[in-house]
Parts: structure tokens; sequence; C-alpha cells
């Protein structure tokens, strides 16, 4: 039993808090009474008068009550009430609830030893292995940033998958930044939904989040990534996090975040060389059961930009074609594959959704009321999740507008299409075949 002197200066600063929170007939009337009993782990119990009062709190002011708690900086994070002495009112909500969320997937192919390291990315490999093999205590926050396609995403799937082999038991969460946002959002209209929210996210031993960079412009879901950082922080759990630009250029973020971020260890990843490039796609190949002479391997690395993910879709392309083809590879066979795809700039225009989807409606012979309609035949649904997927990498649209231009679908619908067609490019020559068609045939038009 904590001592009374210790219980009632924690409520003061607690109901000083839920004050500010509470609509002021809200706060005499139900909480201005609450009588501080007891601490329970990091809950404060609380005596309450009547079974009515309780559930009122409960069901409007619990997640407020909540928010007091945590912004009172006094160690607690939850409530509980007692009426009567043994009564004891919770959320209607438990273990159960979070077992039914599901977080980003994480690949397991991504590992440390299946990441090439380059000159521009031993200080970010090294500190993601440092944080795997003891989260919480060297790097945290691990900050990791730098231009998209990489390798920000495979080191952070290699941390949760060395964690999973090193220590099961921790509990990891990734997600992505937009997945965080929608969460917070579904949160808001569900009742107890931000309570569940917070202790989904503020329960983990090691949160990863990708993508910060969208923080910014959101004010509200600042404020809550904040508690949510501190909240971990205090318990010493790692979070790593990545963006495409450093803390200091992520345009309207709090400062108090971007000193958080600051706080730990930065690490940019510089684009790969060379001979990095030619030993990604060694790699690549590798582990595709099939061999590159030189000559391929330097073709198809010169003029690829700095990201992995084309160097990727250049192997896919010349891998199809040597089965297409029935011949083994070799320059003038990289080639040809890759002809198609290689267009002059000026030939290229702006890339809009109306002509992904005249693209896609045009490949498969679709039409485009049936494209975004309710339509659910097999190839009409291909043909869809390749349209959002497609929107989503080459226009970098956020899910709910993929979601209203693709006849008003919901986010996570746009977000399982967009995450099935990047792992099945990755794993079926032939839909890798299709998306890169059509990607000719957008930019071509």
């Amino acid at each position: 039993m904590a001592e009374n002197s210790q219980l009632r200066s924690i409520w003061k600063q607690i109901s000083e808090r839920a004050q500010n929170l509470i609509p002021p007939i809200s706060f005499n009337h139900l909480i201005k009474d609450l009588e501080p009993i007891d601490l329970s782990g990091r809950k404060i119990v609380l005596k309450c008068s009547s079974d009515l009062n309780a559930t009122s709190i409960m069901n409007k002011f619990a997640d407020k009550m909540r928010d007091a708690i945590i912004k009172s900086d006094c160690g607690l994070n939850d409530f509980r009430l007692v009426v009567d002495g043994s009564d004891v009112y919770t959320l209607d909500f438990d273990e159960q609830d979070f077992d039914d969320f599901q977080p980003s997937p994480i690949n397991k192919s991504f590992t440390f030893d299946s990441f090439v390291v380059g000159p521009g990315s031993k200080l970010v490999y090294a500190a993601a292995k440092s944080v795997a093999e003891a989260p919480g205590e060297s790097f945290n926050p691990l900050f990791i940033y730098g231009e998209s396609g990489l390798g920000k995403t495979h080191l952070m799937h290699a941390i949760a998958n060395d964690l999973a082999t090193r220590s099961p038991e921790t509990k990891v969460l990734y997600t992505t930044c937009e997945n965080f946002l929608n969460e917070f959002i579904d949160s808001i209209a569900q009742k107890g939904g931000g309570a569940r929210f917070r202790a989904r996210y503020r329960s983990v031993d090691v949160l990863m989040i990708d993508d910060v960079q969208f923080l910014k412009n959101k004010t509200q879901v600042q404020e809550e990534f904040f508690h949510t950082f501190n909240e971990l922080s205090a318990q010493n759990k790692q979070i790593v996090l990545s963006s495409d630009r450093p803390p200091k250029e992520i345009a309207t973020l709090e400062d108090r975040l971007r000193t958080r971020f600051e706080g730990g260890m930065i690490a940019d990843i510089q684009p790969p060389t060379m001979e990095t490039k030619i030993a990604i796609l060694k790699r690549k190949a590798l582990d595709r059961k099939c061999s590159l002479p030189d000559d391929v391997l330097e073709f198809l690395a010169r003029d690829s930009g700095h990201d992995v993910r084309t160097l990727e879709g250049r192997l896919t392309k010349v891998v199809f074609a040597s089965k297409l083809h029935e011949e083994p590879i070799s320059l003038s066979l990289a080639k040809l594959a890759l002809s198609e795809s290689i267009a002059e700039p000026q030939e290229q225009e702006d890339v809009t959704p109306e002509k992904i989807i005249a693209a896609v409606c045009s490949y498969f012979k679709q039409k485009r009321e049936d494209l975004i309609g309710k339509g659910k035949k097999a190839e009409l649904v291909k043909a869809r999740q390749i349209c959002a997927y497609l929107m989503c990498e080459m226009l970098s649209l956020p899910l709910v507008s993929v979601g209203n231009i693709l006849g008003g679908r919901d986010h996570t619908t746009i977000m399982y299409a967009r995450d099935k067609m990047e792992k099945l490019a990755k794993l079926n020559d032939r839909i890798a075949k299709e998306i890169d068609d059509i990607k000719n045939i957008v930019l071509k038009k």
C-alpha cells in the first residue's frame, strides 16, 4: 500500500492535468471527488462514490484520464476505479484485443546476412546489428535516414528477424508511419480505442516506425507519438525510426520530437558505389539460383540510379527473358530484355492516376467502370490490385487517396493490394513482367 502523502501528491498532479482536459461540469461532478487509495503496478487505484459515476467515467473520459496520468510524468500510465472497496472498473478490453492487431509483416528474407554492406552503409549496418544484440542499451533511438530504396526497411526487418532468433520473448512491433497514423485516426472513433492504441504501442520492447517524415503537419499525431516515445524511453525500450531525411530537415516537426530523435544515434545510408551495386546483383542472382557474366553485371549496374529496387527490377527482367527464350543470360539478351523499358526522358510525360488506370485496363482488357467497381472475378481483382500497387509506387499517393480513386475503397484494402503485389513481384516472374509492361505503357503514353 502506497503512503497516503505520496498518493495525494500524485493524484494532485494528475487531477490538475485532468482539469484541463475534461469539461468543468463533468470534472466537478465525476473526477474532483475521486479518492486515491493505492498504486497497482503502474496504475493508480481511485475510489469512486457510485457504480453510475464509475461507468460514466470509463465510458466518457477514460482516454482523457489516461492522457492526464501520462502527461503528469509521475511514472504511471493507467488507472482503475473501485466502488465500495471491491468492484474494480477498467476499460472493456483484454489481451485478446491486442492479439487481433496485425502489425506490418516482417520480410523473413531481409536479414543481416542478406544485406550487402558497402562504404556508404557500414556505419548504419553496425549500428543496426548493435541494436539487435542489445536493444535499449546501445543507440536509443536509432534514427536511420537516406533516399528511398537504399535499404532502410531491410535493416529494420533484419533487426526484427535477428531478435526473433536471438530473443523470441522480445516483443517487437514494426509498422509504417502511415499505419501508425491510420490506427490513431481509427482509435479516435472507437469506444476504448485510444486506450487500446496506447497499450498496443507502449507495451512493446522494440518499436520500429518506417518513414517518420510523414509526421510532418500532423500535430495531433505528433502529440500522441511524443507521449509514446516518452513512455517507451522511460522504460528503456528500444526505438528505431527511419526517414528519407534527417530530423532537422523534417518540416513542421515539433522541436520536442526533433530533439528526442536527435538524442540517440543518427545514421545515414549513402547511395551504393558501382562495386556495391555489382555485389548486390550477385547476391540477388544467387538467391534466384543463377549466375550472371561480369559484362552483364556491369551493364545492369550502369545508369541504374541509386535505388536498389531498380537493380532488382532489371535483374528480374533479364532472368525472365532467359527463361522465356530458353537461352543463357548474356549481354545481348540483357540489352534486349531492357530495351523496352529504356525510354528517352523527353518521351516520358507526367504520370497520372488516369494514365495508370487506362494502361491497366488496356493491358488486361478490362473496362474502367469494372476496374473501379465491385466485381470480384479473379482477373479483375488482380488488375485492380496491380493498379493500386502502381499508384502507390509510381505516384507515392496516400492509401486513402488511392482508395478514393479506385471506387471509394478502404485504405486497408489498398494496403493489402500494394503489399501483396510487391511480394508477388519478387516471387513470381510472370507478375513482375506484367507490372513492368504496364509501367512501360504508362511511361510511353
